[in-house]
């Protein structure tokens, strides 16, 4: 690297989870399409580098190393709290070192808001640190409030109740049970620790949180950038053909009438019980729908209830985004996982709603109370409400796809040069690359 790359060199520490990993990958490849002059070091444990370090990436971004905290994918699913617990204690140290081999040294720390430690390492070492949200700026807002209770009567301190709170700023009534006080024990020191960062940096749109952002930036005392959605808009906007024509989805869905098939995924991490993915099944067979399923370790099983044909396939894994922005792709039935709910408002579908853990009730709710984008699942009857949803004609759905395709303008909009994400993501590249000048001329 020249000096002038030598100067801005970023080091990213995303959570070790694939919702965390992915959109701070993708905002890393934003910073390096935009700022050439930066050198991005981005930090994994062994696991995750040998899943996606074969991956795609602009050649200013490398790959460091730390150990794995625990074992498997799999355990972390079943254990969530212990691994959240290991996370919490087993990676400073690892990460410290990379630190201490990294040339040239780093002049900014990116990291998940969920590794508060990284923020104490970089003000022990003077390196200022970005606190990376991936989630819903309303469910920052929200916790932020839930941890210091004492400052709102509203707010309980059990939140495993199903409490309406009406206090949370620029937050419409919500429900208080989308985190158990276990997880929370550990997400208040947590928001406490942001305060101590330089920059937050929020996975949403401004304009699609206007009221949670702007109820936020008075709580804290350094810049709130919305830099959002980060998702791989940009790897579509480059080459949006460059799955091969034999790939097996691709040509299921380019022989599918237009706006006709409707995406089904669970996420990656959580799972349902098997008797849920029966009736889910069920209803879809019944719903004479056409569907795209993703359903991990459940394929098997599904082929057998739901064979592949014309009315739909089941597969492991497909790329999602370019999936949700083909033609055919008329609806997404999702968890409410907040990297599929921005891609599916950058695709401009709605959405049926089916939350199952963690914030995704939270999500759940932005979608179907507050941007009425979607409809909640209703398990009594999946089959009638799946043709209903589908039904190009049907007045209720037409509503839904008016509202998407406003909520869709607003998302291309705001990653433009003149949008707001756009103009955010330039003025952070502004800062950062000043303060990197700064730390450099004090050495």
């Amino acid at each position: 690297m020249d000096r002038q790359a030598s100067t801005y060199h970023v080091v990213a520490m995303p959570y070790p989870g694939r919702g965390h990993i992915n959109p701070m990958m993708n905002l890393c490849k934003i910073l390096a399409s935009q700022a050439p002059h930066l050198a991005i070091t981005f930090v994994l444990t062994e696991e995750w580098l040998a899943l996606i370090g074969s991956d795609r990436k602009p050649s200013n971004i490398s790959f460091a190393t730390i150990p794995n905290v625990l074992p498997s994918e799999r355990v972390r699913a079943q254990h969530y709290y212990e691994f959240f617990v290991a996370v919490s204690t087993k990676m400073e140290a690892p990460f410290e070192e990379v630190l201490d081999r990294l040339r040239p040294p780093p002049t900014l720390i990116v990291a998940d808001t969920f590794l508060p430690w990284a923020v104490r390492v970089g003000n022990q070492r003077n390196i200022p640190v970005a606190s990376f949200w991936s989630t819903a700026a309303s469910n920052f807002s929200s916790l932020s409030h839930v941890q210091l209770p004492e400052q709102n009567g509203h707010l309980p301190h059990n939140l495993s109740g199903d409490e309406t709170v009406d206090s949370v700023p620029g937050i419409p009534s919500t429900h208080s049970n989308f985190v158990d006080e276990k997880i929370m024990q550990i997400v208040r020191p947590m928001l406490g620790w942001v305060r101590r960062a330089q920059y937050l940096l929020l996975s949403s749109v401004y304009e699609m949180e206007s009221q949670a952002v702007d109820a936020l930036k008075p709580t804290l005392s350094f810049p709130i950038y919305t830099i959002g959605p980060s998702i791989p808009y940009l790897e579509l906007e480059d080459d949006p053909r460059s799955i091969s024509d034999s790939n097996y989805v691709t040509n299921w869905l380019d022989s599918q009438p237009g706006s006709s098939v409707l995406y089904l995924s669970l996420g990656s991490f959580h799972s349902v019980s098997s008797s849920k993915i029966d009736e889910i099944a069920a209803g879809l067979r019944n719903s004479n729908v056409r569907f795209l399923w993703v359903a991990r370790d459940e394929v098997s099983r599904l082929k057998e209830l739901l064979p592949d044909g014309d009315m739909g396939i089941v597969v492991t894994w497909c790329d999602q985004l370019r999936a949700l922005t083909h033609p055919s792709i008329g609806g997404l039935w999702t968890h409410c996982g907040w990297n599929s709910i921005l891609e599916g408002v950058y695709a401009g579908l709605p959405f049926l709603a089916y939350p199952i853990a963690m914030d995704q009730g939270a999500n759940c709710k932005l979608v179907v109370d507050d941007w009425k984008v979607g409809w909640r699942v209703d398990e009594g009857d999946i089959a009638g409400q799946v043709r209903k949803f589908m039904d190009s004609g049907n007045s209720e759905s037409k509503k839904l796809r008016r509202r998407v395709d406003h909520l869709q303008e607003l998302c291309r909009r705001a990653i433009g040069p003149d949008g707001s994400s756009g103009t955010n993501i330039g003025a952070f590249i502004r800062d950062i690359s000043c303060g990197a000048a700064k730390i450099q001329d004090s050495i």
